[in-house]
């Protein structure tokens, strides 16, 4: 068995949800789950298939979304994982929506930090051990820090 990273290649701001799944209905539940909590987020999805013809699968209502999701669900092309780019929002706006759906097993991260995944590969194929979210730990926050991130969640209206 190979180990490997592959970087997720997005634009700096761009979110995204990586997970796994189990079934080729995924693309359009995740689709109709977006749209009826969020009809106003661009989104793009894509899944890779691990059994049959093995197809990376996709939706989306975004040009941009749509391809990003599927170069990347590509780059990894780990049986039954899903990636899903979204703008004008954030995955904490769908996010147990998401988790809800029947066929979604695991949530691997939603983030818009830089990504890298970290995928085995045997003869048989490859699968998502975990990612790199961000950067390692820079130390504990201090008053300023938290005044900071108090002042962040009330500006962009998450807080009261």
């Amino acid at each position: 068995m190979d180990l490997k990273t592959v970087k997720i290649e997005k634009p700096e701001t761009t979110n995204f949800i990586l997970g796994q799944s189990h079934f080729i209905k995924t693309v359009e539940d995740i689709h109709e789950a977006i749209v009826q909590t969020n009809s106003h987020m661009r989104f793009g999805v894509g899944f890779c298939e691990s059994s049959g013809p093995a197809l990376v699968r996709f939706s989306g209502n975004d040009p941009a979304m749509i391809e990003l999701a599927k170069s990347n669900a590509m780059a990894l092309s780990c049986g039954h994982s899903f990636i899903l780019f979204i703008e004008d929002g954030f995955p904490v706006n769908i996010l147990n929506v998401i988790k809800n759906l029947p066929e979604v097993c695991n949530i691997y991260c939603a983030t818009a930090n830089p990504v890298e995944v970290i995928v085995a590969e045997s003869t048989q194929g490859r699968g998502i051990l975990g990612v790199i979210d961000g950067l390692k730990t820079q130390g504990i926050e201090t008053d300023a820090d938290i005044k900071t991130r108090k002042e962040f969640l009330r500006k962009i209206g998450y807080k009261l």
